[in-house]
């Protein structure tokens, strides 16, 4: 039984680069890919009681007049959706991969995507969403919101595509980050990438020794692994290392058991996730 991707639209101006890395991600992991589009859920549009002005008749008109516009904007919204997946798909069979399954749907996105948990192997969603502007350093409001609520590894894009030749592990140790190493380890999403492993912390022995047995691990699995063992402030050193190493995919746990537990949904993850001009893939 085949797995799918499943890549989040809005039809943004980051919906092509999700298209991209997402078909790369469907490629590698021999999974199908579906695009989602969801709508945002329309309220019905109010009558003010105006029964001092006007006879029922006049009323009732009025309602079916507003009751009439809304479903038309409702049709309107739904065929503006279709033509955002029908240009991704045939975006996605032009760059030479497989014709993609769409989805439309209406409501929130956290929700939404709350029912693809158990469908989807990965999800794949822009940093920045269509009501962003064009600042860099601007993260989507919807981003952290879905970092809290899925399960699935979480792969956020950013500006243009690139085939990933490079991929960096935020290392601490903890289960998280494990369960990062494991997935480099044996998931095809990697096959073929050179892995960093790279640890922000004292340089003790015992840090030594956890990041000598993850490289360990990488090459057992077949994978060209690289370590590095840094001290001093967490989020510059990453960075630093990113840009010197141009490494073009960052891996990071949700949680950790060091400095690394403030990234996500706190205030180090949101400078690393509005810094770094690099996509990322989050584990939870």
């Amino acid at each position: 039984m085949r797995t799918n991707v499943l890549a989040c639209i809005d039809g943004s101006k980051h919906t092509v680069t999700v298209c991209d890395y997402a078909a790369w991600a469907s490629r590698q992991l021999d999974a199908s890919l579906v695009l989602l589009h969801i709508l945002p859920k329309r309220e019905p549009t109010l009558l003010y009681n105006i029964s001092g002005a006007a006879t029922l008749s006049m009323q009732d008109n009025v309602t079916q007049e507003l009751a009439d516009l809304d479903a038309k904007r409702e049709a309107l919204a739904k065929e503006h959706s279709q033509k955002i997946l029908d240009n991704a798909a045939q975006h996605i069979v032009e760059s030479g991969y497989a014709k993609p399954r769409t989805i439309q749907q209406q409501g929130r996105i956290v929700e939404e995507l709350e029912q693809y948990d158990d469908y989807s192997q990965l999800l794949v969603l822009g940093r920045q969403g269509a009501n962003e502007d064009d600042s860099t350093h601007r993260l989507g409001s919807h981003v952290e919101q879905v970092i809290r609520t899925t399960d699935k590894p979480l792969l956020l894009t950013l500006d243009t595509f690139s085939q990933p030749k490079k991929v960096m592990l935020a290392f601490d140790g903890s289960k998280t980050t494990r369960k990062g190493l494991d997935m480099i380890s044996s998931s095809p999403l990697f096959k073929g990438l050179e892995c960093h492993l790279v640890m922000v912390a004292g340089p003790d022995p015992q840090n030594l020794e956890q990041l000598e047995v993850a490289r360990l691990q990488l090459e057992e699995a077949g994978l060209k692994a690289v370590s590095a063992l840094l001290q001093g402030e967490v989020k510059q050193n990453l960075l630093a290392y990113q840009e010197k190493q141009d490494i073009d995919l960052l891996v990071m746990g949700a949680y950790g058991h060091s400095r690394i537990r403030q990234w996500l949904l706190g205030s180090i993850t949101n400078l690393m996730l509005k810094e770094s001009r690099q996509p990322m893939l989050i584990l939870r």
